[in-house]
């Protein structure tokens, strides 16, 4: 289902988790639950993976996660101050030690001369230390490609948390 070099990226990140004993989730947008697909690919995840929040919609980052709609007026769905925001609402909601999340416009459509096709915010929290945040652009290089890319910024952003 995945690309070789991406399950291997995935397996060695579990098993960093593993020897420093954190669980991971996940909170996603744009990718609609491929961190958490590509993580429970692998047998034996779920001593790792503790859960994934799907939050596709405004409404499910506010009511799953706690995302403050005040944030999501603000800044809109795709900004730093929203993947921030759910990132630590997802550990928030969690029974993990680390969390990711993503959020952004995978096109092909959805974009604008500020938010173009292409534009992903990534956030990673752990407990007992501040949340860190990336942001790509992607470029119009297709709706798969897009959502692939992030995934991979996503597992390099967990790695940052160590």
């Amino acid at each position: 289902m995945f690309p070789d070099d991406m399950m291997q990226e995935a397996a060695d990140l579990l098993d960093a988790c593993r020897g420093a004993d954190l669980k991971l989730a996940t909170a996603e947008s744009c990718t609609g639950g491929l961190i958490a697909g590509l993580l429970t690919e692998i047998a034996g995840s779920s001593d790792v993976v503790e859960r994934g929040f799907v939050t596709y919609s405004n409404e499910a980052k506010q009511e799953l996660i706690g995302v403050p709609a005040a944030t999501i007026e603000s800044h809109g769905a795709v900004s730093k101050a929203t993947a921030l925001a759910m990132a630590e609402g997802a550990l928030d909601h969690a029974r993990a030690d680390i969390s990711v999340s993503v959020t952004g416009v995978a096109g092909p459509g959805g974009g604008s001369a500020a938010k173009p096709v292409g534009l992903v915010h990534l956030a990673a929290a752990r407990r007992g230390r501040p949340a860190i945040h990336r942001e790509c652009r992607f470029g119009d290089i297709g709706r798969t490609e897009v959502r692939i890319a992030s995934v991979r910024a996503a597992l390099e952003l967990i790695r940052r948390q160590f």
